[in-house]
């Protein structure tokens, strides 16, 4: 079965002016070779070298190993053009921020993997509003329970791919939606855009709270204990996007309170999550294990980010994904 996944960029391509585009040149795909990423390269018109000075474009493939990956950028400096593999940076932020130069891009595979991640939350938040995580463990009839998502008010933190796939895919549930972000600029398929200093204006009237925002240091710990309180004791709360956004502790002490009515995770801070930690045994809570884009949905769309990047490092200057290493996306 093959999936038919596209990308989905929150901005188009950002096309990069002749005087500060990287030299192109041999490019080097570390840690590790993969046949299906040296494909995509080469079908793109470009050159998959071993490391050396003649190196000019580096595709890094781990998600971490940030330690090897800044040394490797420390002695060939003259690498010019860097993609990343995950639509969060978090993991490089610091290796990004001390190892920019003039001329030298990033970029990320953010709007890639949007459609999949996007699938999850609507799954999550699906499962949570239909009581499964009770019905689960249920091993007699019980009470009849559940709520609609038809009409709620969502609230989506975040406005990037994932944002508005998610977005697309709530259309016919004839939900209310706001979007929070940094800016109030508007997003056309939501019903309100916010900006991020009114966020705590938007949560007593959510009946959904899906956190899709990047993880800096301005958002860490965006949804803790105060927000949380704010929320109805009848909302749930969808975190696909990085564990370090929601307060666990918090979070845990919200659930056994009652303050609201259920959460389900895909990313967890710590992650990943202890045995015996005490989200595990929360109430009405559902955690899966960064599920949300596999590699065998993930692979593809990252070789396709990598074919349309190795086009703009070789020709036209059209780079998708393009990071911001002092904003940290």
């Amino acid at each position: 079965m093959t999936a038919r996944h596209r990308e989905v960029l929150a901005t188009p391509p950002t096309a990069v002016p002749v005087a500060e585009r990287p030299e192109s040149g041999p490019i080097a795909v570390l840690p590790r070779e993969k046949p299906l990423f040296v494909e995509a390269v080469e079908g793109a018109g470009g050159t998959v070298a071993p490391l050396s000075d003649e190196t000019r474009g580096l595709i890094w493939l781990s998600s971490g190993r940030a330690d090897e990956f800044e040394r490797i950028l420390e002695d060939h400096p003259r690498i010019g053009w860097i993609q990343l593999p995950f639509a969060g940076v978090d993991a490089f932020r610091e290796v990004l921020v001390r190892q920019a130069r003039p001329g030298r891009l990033w970029t990320s595979a953010k709007g890639a993997y949007a459609q999949p991640v996007a699938e999850h939350a609507l799954t999550l938040a699906l499962a949570l509003l239909r009581v499964l995580p009770t019905r689960i463990a249920a091993r007699s009839w019980g009470e009849k329970a559940g709520t609609s998502l038809y009409g709620l008010h969502v609230v989506i933190i975040g406005a990037g791919g994932i944002a508005l796939e998610l977005l697309r895919l709530l259309e016919p549930f004839g939900v209310r939606t706001t979007v929070v972000r940094r800016r109030a600029e508007p997003v056309a398929a939501a019903t309100q855009t916010v900006p991020v200093s009114v966020l705590r204006h938007v949560l007593p009237e959510a009946d959904l709270v899906v956190v899709a925002a990047a993880l800096t240091e301005g958002t860490s710990r965006l949804i803790g204990a105060a927000e949380l309180a704010l929320m109805p004791e009848t909302a749930y709360l969808v975190n696909i996007a990085r564990g370090g956004l929601v307060d666990s502790d918090a979070l845990d002490a919200a659930l056994r309170s009652g303050t609201i009515a259920g959460a389900g995770l895909d990313v967890t801070d710590p992650e990943p999550l202890p045995d015996g930690h005490p989200l595990w045994t929360a109430p009405n809570m559902i955690i899966t294990p960064h599920t949300a884009d596999t590699p065998e949905m993930t692979a593809p769309l990252l070789a396709e980010r990598i074919r349309h990047n190795v086009r703009a490092f070789r020709e036209s200057g059209d780079f998708a994904g393009l990071v911001d290493p002092d904003a940290g996306y």
